[in-house]
């Protein structure tokens, strides 16, 4: 018998609100109705970091946890997976891809770090159904637009296929968050999303930095 910590009782908890005799609600709930809920509780983290409050860091932490053990609990009933599995599979994780802590990989700063990960990373996944053969790929479509184009332009840069920005040279932090700023303002002043334009222009860039990476990679094969 496993002794009882705060994680079982968590557990024991979620599995009693799922039960027939436990919460309508609760047990209404599947994974698609549950899924943006996890994304608030993550902005709600955050506001709690950047306030420098601990106690509401500690609450909005557990409100966290709350999501990954609600779907864990939906995952065993349907025989998936279960929050012992999850727990394992992302300690294994940190272990395979920290041969510089846990083997003997000598790495000299961050930047090896970051190589060694992505390589990893890579290897794990290639030849299953979760590969990635772009480099571009792996970005979650559901972040928001600023923080999916940030994500596509670093990548971009990465694969070097990026086209260099026609934006003016030199401005300033300021001048940037006023254009921002400005931008959406324009945006909402003629009834369109500053949002979905973004993510629009988003996706063409996508398509111009996947047919660039394909022409790089048949330019290489002929080489």
């Amino acid at each position: 018998m496993k002794p009882k910590t705060a994680i079982t009782d968590l557990l024991a908890v979620m599995a009693k609100l799922r039960s027939p005799e436990g919460c309508p609600w609760d047990r209404e709930q599947d994974h698609m109705t549950l899924r943006t809920h996890a994304v608030e509780e993550v902005y709600e983290l955050m506001d709690a970091i950047e306030a420098g409050d601990d106690h509401e860091m500690a609450e909005e932490l557990g409100d966290l946890l709350l999501q990954v053990i609600f779907h864990c609990q939906l995952a065993q009933e349907r025989g998936a997976f279960d929050f012992e599995q999850v727990a394992r599979r992302i300690t294994d994780k940190l272990i395979r891809r920290h041969p510089h802590v846990f083997g003997d990989v000598k790495v000299k700063d961050v930047a090896e770090v970051w190589a060694n990960w992505e390589q990893i990373k890579r290897a794990e996944k290639d030849g299953t159904k979760h590969a990635r053969p772009s480099a571009l790929d792996g970005i979650p479509k559901h972040l928001p637009a600023l923080a999916r184009a940030e994500k596509l332009v670093k990548k971009a840069k990465k694969a070097a296929v990026f086209t260099a920005s026609t934006a003016p040279k030199g401005l300033t932090r300021k001048q940037v968050a006023e254009q921002l700023f400005g931008l959406t303002a324009t945006a909402q002043t003629k009834g369109w999303s500053a949002e979905e334009l973004l993510r629009t222009e988003t996706k063409r860039r996508e398509r111009q930095f996947r047919a660039a990476e394909r022409q790089a990679a048949k330019r290489a094969d002929r080489k």
